[in-house]
């Protein structure tokens, strides 16, 4: 766009008014007196006379004055825009490996809720009249009431867009809206019973004794494994168990004992805790033997959840929920036997829910320790597991031993009738091997 003709505005120093040739309406360009910035402002006047420009002009320069004086200008922008740079700008720091892993869920709430709704509302016009329109907007479109969980990772992301605007001088402080969280109570986290999950594991094995396909049966085999890693150290499926790498899995020997610990160098609490070192339960070994026949050459680096071909799979909660499926277990049974269909579906997650739910129930560790090996909080545990908590301490208080907390305390133990030979000769390789390559 060219200019077609500039006029000064007398007694002010960088201060006129001037046509372009896409319009017939005078804008005013200035600068501001004490402006640290020292940058140039536009705005058109609305004026096509150029002495009714000129009187509009001095009023626009004076209100732009007035506001740098009082702390409150800012340049607008629309919340699209904004979100839209916050956004790179997380990607930006995720791909330099400083952002955190929760970023990615922030991108997906930005755009599926927050830029769909706001789009071209200004920034710094978002009051709490706005946000709650934008809740019974959002609770129509996701066909539910949210979580409190899940509302609190929104309200991150959106808080997050309002930090960055704040970083730019888009908008002031006291512009950003309080956020609020009227969302539903965390409900009580699904887990299998010992003899639920013995059945899904003969499942699986079953699944992959039927494949057709080689690389089907891979997968099948692969999910076997991974499921005795979830079950035996309440590690998270997805970024902490895909992550794993044959040098994070350490090995303590005494006799024909072996202890296990595993290094969780990447997932939801990592960026702030640093690395976790999380100790296997003993029902582990089984599938750490198997996995070093089924990978003799592994190297430290190598994952170790992964296919022959190196590769790894999306297919492992695709495949548990198959197994669950054919079970008739993706929904939790009511007292009565039947199908709770109140509670939602129990996926590849509920094995750590499980390995939580067992281990309280055996009243094994204090919620302290429980919490620390599980990478959370002792009132996350508190929260979730609630109806866990009253019958940790019911046998002291009753004085009896029920068969329920004694099957889960032996599900931790190791069979009489394994063969001590055996284990030491394990335990001697799993050291050996560790100390020549670094892994075991």
């Amino acid at each position: 766009m060219a200019q077609l003709e500039r006029v000064d505005i007398e007694g002010f120093e960088h201060f006129y008014v001037f046509l372009q040739d896409n319009s017939n309406k005078w804008l005013a360009r200035f600068k501001l007196d004490n402006d640290p910035s020292k940058k140039w402002y536009c705005k058109t006047t609305g004026q096509e006379d150029l002495e009714d420009a000129r009187v509009e002009a001095k009023f626009i320069r004076r209100e732009f004055q007035s506001k740098l004086n009082e702390g409150t200008l800012v340049k607008n922008k629309s919340f699209k825009e904004v979100a839209e740079l916050a956004i790179a700008d997380m990607k930006r720091k995720m791909d330099a490996g400083t952002g955190k892993v929760v970023f990615k869920d922030y991108i997906g709430v930005l755009r599926k809720y927050h830029i769909e709704f706001f789009a071209k509302t200004s920034i710094t016009s978002i009051k709490r009249a706005q946000l709650k329109e934008f809740d019974n907007w959002r609770f129509k479109k996701a066909g539910k009431a949210l979580s409190k969980s899940t509302i609190l990772n929104h309200n991150a992301a959106l808080q997050r867009v309002f930090e960055f605007a704040l970083d730019n001088e888009w908008m002031l402080p006291i512009q950003v809206p309080k956020l609020t969280n009227d969302g539903e109570s965390g409900h009580r986290r699904l887990s299998f019973t010992p003899e639920e999950y013995d059945q899904i594991c003969e499942e699986v094995l079953r699944l992959e004794q039927n494949s057709r396909k080689k690389v089907t049966a891979e997968i099948r085999r692969l999910l076997y494994y991974y499921m005795e890693f979830a079950i035996n150290t309440g590690l998270r499926p997805g970024t902490e168990l895909d992550n794993l790498k044959w040098g994070d899995l350490h090995i303590q020997t005494q006799g024909h004992q072996a202890r296990f610990y595993l290094n969780v160098r990447k997932g939801k609490t990592t960026k702030f805790t640093g690395t976790r070192e999380v100790v296997c339960n003993a029902n582990i070994y089984d599938a750490i033997w198997l996995l070093t026949r089924d990978f003799p050459e592994r190297k430290p680096n190598d994952l170790i959840f992964r296919l022959k071909s190196g590769k790894q799979t999306k297919e492992l909660g695709r495949t548990f929920a198959l197994a669950l499926e054919n079970l008739g277990l993706k929904k939790p049974k009511t007292e009565k036997g039947e199908q709770d269909n109140s509670s939602g579906e129990r996926t590849l997650y509920s094995l750590r829910h499980s390995y939580i739910t067992w281990e309280m129930r055996a009243q094994r560790v204090p919620i302290e320790v429980l919490a620390k090996q599980c990478g959370t909080s002792i009132s996350m545990i508190e929260q979730h597991y609630s109806h866990v908590v009253p019958k940790m301490y019911s046998n002291q208080l009753s004085g009896l031993e029920l068969d329920e907390v004694q099957q889960i305390k032996n599900r931790f133990a190791l069979s009489n009738e394994k063969a001590i030979e055996s284990y030491s000769r394990r335990a001697k390789e799993w050291a050996a091997n560790y100390k020549r390559r670094g892994c075991i």
